[in-house]
């Protein structure tokens, strides 16, 4: 399988400032160092620190002389998210790469500072305020904006009158498909309103992939992701990452290519998967009218 440095080869962004969330491990990491191999400049944000000062530690290891910045970010509390977007603006006028990389999956049900459903809050609404405060930025660069989904989205659209399970049996699998859904129809509505500022968005689906966001997955938890048909004998065993998983470098490669690819320039709206477009996505994630529905209601719930 590509890999994330082998997108980036002969590929130069010297000059280009990329903000990257969930930088700190996993897929986010991986982003990082590609784009810093390329030569640009990249904004690591994530909610831990230690985290975040290991994790440009090590991009630093693997490329010597990175260009590199660290934000925090915790996307579960919107005056963070501002706190944030205002000092990535501060810094760099212009943003050539948004990449909502962070994400929580199969959780417990409970709450965001803000009072909305975890997976939603995080994986959606977090995001969307960071986007939406950055436009500026995005629009100086003629930006694209990297949205990180999953094939799991067909296990739940977003419910637009009860977003938050506030009248519903919470279902972990369903919530996360929803947030994932939302993610692409965040895509869908934001290149609608923005292409013709000259910013464009992607949706991408990066694959089942080892990091520590898997890292409570149980044989079912990856069966309902998966679509696949767990073994009676290995229901309660965790995954088997060689089996079930692709490596973060690979995973990674998709959100890059969407990051870099020219086949892009002139295209928004797509959803992404093995460094091409796809065609696997359900009908309903790409509704233009529920698309402009979920934009409006977001904006709402930020805002209250």
């Amino acid at each position: 399988m590509t890999t994330a440095l082998q997108v980036v080869d002969g590929v130069d962004l010297s000059g280009a400032t990329c903000v990257i969330t969930g930088a700190s491990s996993g897929l986010g990491r991986e982003a990082a160092r590609a784009l810093a191999a390329a030569g640009a400049h990249v904004v690591l944000a994530a909610r831990n620190p230690q985290s975040l000062a290991e994790a440009q530690t090590w991009v630093h290891g693997q490329v010597p002389g990175a260009r590199m910045s660290t934000v925090l970010l915790d996307l579960t509390s919107l005056a963070s998210v501002r706190a944030a977007a205002a000092a990535i603006g501060d810094e760099f006028p212009a943003i050539n790469v948004l990449m909502n990389n962070a994400g929580v999956m199969f959780t417990p049900f409970s709450t965001t500072t803000d009072g909305f459903e975890i997976q939603f809050g995080t994986n959606h609404l977090g995001h969307f305020e960071l986007t939406r405060r950055l436009i500026p930025q995005l629009a100086a660069a003629g930006g694209r904006v990297v949205i990180l989904s999953s094939a799991g989205h067909v296990l739940g659209d977003v419910d637009l009158d009860d977003p938050n399970w506030e009248t519903r049996e919470y279902d972990k699998f369903v919530a996360y498909g929803a947030s994932k859904t939302a993610n692409i129809l965040h895509m869908v509505e934001l290149d609608r309103r923005l292409r013709d500022y000259g910013i464009r968005a992607y949706a991408v689906h990066p694959g089942t992939v080892a990091t520590a966001l898997a890292r409570h997955m149980t044989r079912d938890d990856l069966a309902a992701l998966h679509g696949l048909a767990a073994r009676d004998a290995d229901r309660r065993q965790p995954p088997d990452f060689r089996r079930d998983f692709v490596m973060p470098e690979q995973g990674a490669a998709t959100q890059v290519w969407a990051s870099v690819s020219r086949e892009l320039a002139d295209i928004g709206a797509v959803y992404l998967q093995d460094c091409r477009i796809s065609s696997a996505v359900a009908p309903y994630a790409l509704d233009e009218v529920r698309a402009g529905r979920l934009w409006d209601l977001s904006e709402k719930l930020c805002n209250r």
